[in-house]
């Protein structure tokens, strides 16, 4: 596949957005159950409607790219009037068995509505990528390229969008991620090891974003970038964790083959260490990184300290968020299962696989496996890393998320600048997002346990302290912290700087996640 004719795909999007071919227009016209099997990778419901609906545009779009189903070369020109069967034929979307307005037409690729909000807000595109299972029936290629996955859509949602240069998108697979750098980004550079990849990332720029800046490079990891500096690098790696050794390896093979998409080919989690302690290298200073990946918890080894040691190695900014926490177990099954139906149809070798899995992780004492979001930075010309944070958060938060991490970092920095006599001169203002829970004993006077909650971002809630929840509660940038203190100190009859060595480690925290933040016109932490 080359470089899409720019004519033929205007042409395509067009028919496409006429043919309300949305997120929205999809599951309108099969309405909830079906949508709803659809996404479980049931067909049954979906066909039923579509059968129904042989006039409406969306119903042939649908039987061909989403369902896998034949269609007549004249319901397709139908449904792309100004392409037809012949110019999607050209894109290498469709072939056709002959030239007769009854000959079947069959989808070589899949071609999907996508919708997603990310923190520059909402975006409604199409993703092109290689058909899956329910559309084929057959296993997946060693070379297949994947649409936007549940792990797409978290990197997407979690990635910052202020507006920077130049965006490295390692590992862009369908070219997601490349779609999304564009829109605030003056270049994107996406590199894979698959051309097909990039084949099929060049022509989804084409359709959804035509006049971005986009280039594609083939190679593994960061060697088609090693002489380049970017300001923003994000990734989806290939970080799941397979067994390759001996006949462990051989088993996994047999039973669910071998996708480029996710699995680089290392031994654990070595591939997510190596990239952690290399990227670096073509960060600008002050660039960022927004990442996804798997580590191993190992017996007798707490995972912060393990994956902490990636940190200090990579000699960044770094900022790890698990997100999730699998044994063995749940790990061999996720992974097994999402190869596809050939191990699950046979006994055998989904218990070759499964047992092979556990004989990997019990072979390097892996008790669990994480998987989460990593942000690293490049500290300034000349200055050392600050930001250390490893932490667990294993329940709901609200995305897109980038906004609440750039927030973060931007706090961290104000803070750093600032000791605590700088601190006690500030003016600070409680986030719109903030509530207080107050748990009582009946008829009690006071609470037992106060609760400062953040509704925003990670939802985090902090257990404050009686001089704590006072000092929140008045935190409406009228007084300044120190100002504060002495106050809240004369009404507890606590001495003020007794009650500032208590207080200011906790306010700190408060601003650096989004609790506080300095009041207007204060030297506001800016993204």
């Amino acid at each position: 596949m080359t470089t899409p004719p720019p004519g033929d795909v205007a042409a395509l999007r067009t028919a496409l957005t006429d043919a309300a071919y949305t997120v929205d227009g999809v599951e309108d016209l099969l309405g909830p159950l079906a949508s709803a099997a659809l996404h479980r990778e049931q067909s049954v419901p979906a066909r039923r409607v579509v059968a129904t609906r042989s006039a409406d545009r969306r119903a042939t779009l649908t039987s061909l790219f989403l369902l896998g189903d034949e269609v007549s070369r004249g319901a397709v020109d139908a449904a792309l009037p100004g392409v037809g069967t012949a110019g999607a034929a050209a894109l290498g979307l469709v072939e056709a068995a002959g030239a007769g307005a009854d000959d079947a037409v069959r989808a070589v690729l899949d071609l999907r509505p996508y919708a997603a909000t990310d923190a520059r807000g909402p975006v409604e595109w199409w993703l092109v990528s290689d058909l899956g299972e329910l559309a084929t029936g057959r296993r997946l290629a060693v070379d297949h390229v994947l649409g936007a996955g549940g792990a797409s859509t978290t990197l997407a949602q979690v990635t910052m969008r202020d507006p920077v240069g130049r965006v490295l998108d390692l590992g862009t697979g369908c070219g997601i991620q490349a779609l999304h750098a564009a829109r605030h980004a003056t270049r994107v550079v996406a590199t894979d090891v698959s051309r097909r990849a990039l084949d099929l990332t060049r022509l989804n720029v084409a359709l959804n974003t035509p006049d971005a800046e986009v280039e594609t490079r083939l190679g593994s990891m960061l060697e088609p970038v090693a002489d380049d500096r970017f300001d923003l690098v994000v990734s989806n790696p290939p970080f799941v964790i397979t067994p390759h050794e001996g006949a462990a390896g051989a088993a996994v093979e047999r039973a669910i083959g071998a996708f480029e998409y996710r699995d680089g080919g290392r031994s654990g989690d070595d591939l997510v260490r190596d990239l952690i302690t290399g990227v670096g290298a073509v960060l600008a200073p002050g660039g960022v990184v927004q990442m996804l990946g798997n580590w191993e918890h190992r017996r007798g080894q707490d995972w912060t300290d393990r994956v902490g040691g990636w940190l200090d190695a990579s000699g960044l900014d770094g900022w790890v968020i698990e997100r999730e926490l699998l044994d063995p177990a749940e790990y061999a099954e996720t992974w097994i299962r999402d190869g596809g139906t050939t191990a699950a149809r046979d006994q055998a070798a989904w218990d070759a696989a499964y047992g092979a899995w556990l004989d990997d992780f019990a072979g390097r004492d892996v008790e669990g496996v994480g998987f989460g979001i990593v942000t690293l930075r490049r500290p300034a010309e000349g200055a050392r890393p600050s930001l250390r944070r490893l932490e667990e958060h294993h329940g709901s938060l609200r995305q897109p998320l980038g906004g609440h991490l750039a927030a973060t970092l931007a706090a961290h920095d104000w803070l750093e600048a600032r000791d605590d006599d700088d601190l006690a001169a500030e003016r600070l203002v409680v986030a719109a997002d903030v509530t207080e829970e107050r748990y009582l004993t009946p008829g009690a006077a006071d609470p037992n346990v106060v609760i400062v909650r953040q509704g925003d971002g990670l939802g985090r809630g902090l257990q404050a302290s009686t001089g704590l929840a006072a000092f929140v509660g008045v935190c409406d940038g009228e007084l300044a912290v120190g100002q504060i203190v002495g106050a809240l100190g004369a009404l507890l009859d606590v001495p003020a700087d007794d009650l500032a060595a208590e207080l200011l480690p906790a306010v700190r925290g408060l601003v650096r996640d989004g609790f506080l933040s300095p009041a207007a016109g204060t030297g506001r932490p800016t993204r």
